[in-house]
């Protein structure tokens, strides 16, 4: 295969980035799912989140989304609220023991950034993000073509 393949390249990109995050992950001892770990930093990183805007976000099937917020109550790392603009819905944050389970996630995605970036100038990082946001606005669903 080329190595000017871009399609192989992001691929292994991928994968490289996948496996090293997923040992960073281990090695901060938590044993959560992926699906998991997603929804959590969802809950976190969205203030007023609730299951449905979690699902939306995460492009995922509202039930997918339910068991696993189901698993992150039941392992006490979120809690639910009452929604004081929805009766029908409920917002969701962290515990104190989430927040720990986020800090060990933040150590390892430090960790995962620092093995890949190693041998990068923050030059060659700034073209990097520039480069790969252009590319996923281009195919972005919001934006429009005139072709």
């Amino acid at each position: 295969m080329s190595n000017d393949s871009l399609s192989e390249t992001l691929h292994q990109l991928k994968h490289t980035y996948t496996n090293l995050l997923l040992e960073g992950i281990r090695q901060q001892g938590v044993d959560l799912s992926v699906t998991n770990i997603r929804t959590l930093k969802g809950v976190c990183y969205n203030p007023q989140s609730t299951a449905l805007s979690i699902s939306k976000h995460m492009q995922r099937d509202k039930a997918q989304i339910t068991r696993a917020l189901n698993d992150l109550l039941a392992a006490e790392l979120i809690l639910k609220t009452d929604n004081p603009l929805d009766g029908r819905s409920q917002l969701l944050q962290l515990t104190p023991k989430g927040e720990a389970v986020m800090t060990k996630l933040n150590a390892a995605e430090k960790w995962t950034k620092e093995q890949l970036t190693q041998d990068l100038s923050p030059v060659d990082i700034a073209l990097f993000f520039r480069v790969s946001r252009t590319m996923i606005d281009n195919v972005s669903t919001n934006k429009t073509t005139d072709k």
